[in-house]
Parts: structure tokens; C-alpha cells; sequence
């Protein structure tokens, strides 16, 4: 079973769980392919005991600037025991996009998990949102960036 499939069937499954707001013991993330374990489900507050830095920038979807808090993918991928050089990552409405792991380590892209201090409800892009420092890198300032900015997210799969 290739990731991406089973990406899918996991989306399928976990659907329901995220239909309300997470507890900070439900699973909100399945990490799968190359890393420690076939499978890592982490929870919220698995997430954020990795540790957190913020992010203020300003994005096409919201107004002015935010400050997004998550944890920094470098840490994150490292705390996965992720082995590969591309995330494939899904979200809720089955948007995917293949981002190489290099881009989310050396550009400094945070798992966020707070907007603005508050945690993001689905509603509001949430549980997980792939976010790049946008302001302080004009590399990052393009399409090409803003396509790997995925939120809503529910599955990383690392090939």
C-alpha cells in the first residue's frame, strides 16, 4: 500500500474524530512511511510538548499580520524519526502537496497549532497549518509557497 493510499484511508477514518474540537489527548495527526514506528498518531499536546516557536507574518488568507505558534518541522521531523526527503502531506478536504523536507527545515516552517494566541479550530484552518516565515524570506514570498501552506491538516506522510 503506497502512502498516499494509505494517507486516504487514515483521512477516512479520522474524519469523524475532527468533526468537533479535539481534546488535547485525541489524535489529531497521523504520521506515516519513514519514520519511528509504522505509524505515530500524535495528540495536541504530544505536538506541543515538542516545543513551540512563533511566527509573525502576514499570508493571503488572513488580514495584517498574524502570529502563528507551532512547533519548528525541523524539530517536529526529528522528533517523528523521519527518514525520506519529501512530507506528503494531506488535510481534511483532501488537498494534498509533496513539500520537500528541506524546504520546511531550511526556510524555517512551523507546525502551527495557535493563531494570534488562540488554538485554530477547524473553521479557522486548524488543528495543524503548515506556515512559512512569508515576510522574513522573499523565497518564500510566492505561489510555490503558498501551495505547500497547508491547513486543515490531518496526515504527514514522509517517503
Amino acid at each position: 500500500m503506497t502512502i498516499r493510499r494509505l494517507a486516504a484511508s487514515v483521512a477516512a477514518s479520522l474524519f469523524l474524530g475532527f468533526a468537533s474540537p479535539a481534546s488535547a489527548s485525541d489524535t489529531i495527526l497521523a504520521v506515516t512511511g519513514n519514520v519511528t514506528g509504522a505509524e505515530i498518531n500524535l495528540s495536541l499536546a504530544q505536538i506541543e510538548a515538542m516545543g513551540s516557536a512563533s511566527i509573525v507574518t502576514t499570508t493571503p488568507w488572513h488580514d495584517g499580520q498574524t502570529t502563528f505558534e507551532g512547533v519548528p518541522m525541523a524539530r517536529f521531523l526529528e522528533a517523528v524519526g523521519a527518514q525520506g526527503t519529501t512530507a506528503y502531506v494531506q488535510a481534511l478536504n483532501n488537498y494534498n502537496m509533496d513539500i520537500p523536507l528541506s524546504d520546511l527545515i531550511d526556510f524555517d516552517a512551523i507546525l502551527a497549532f495557535k493563531t494570534n494566541g488562540d488554538y485554530m479550530s477547524i473553521a479557522d484552518k486548524g488543528p495543524l497549518f503548515i506556515v512559512f516565515p512569508y515576510d522574513d524570506m522573499e523565497e518564500a514570498r510566492n505561489a510555490l509557497f503558498y501551495s505547500r501552506s497547508v491547513w486543515q491538516i490531518h496526515t504527514i506522510g514522509i517517503e
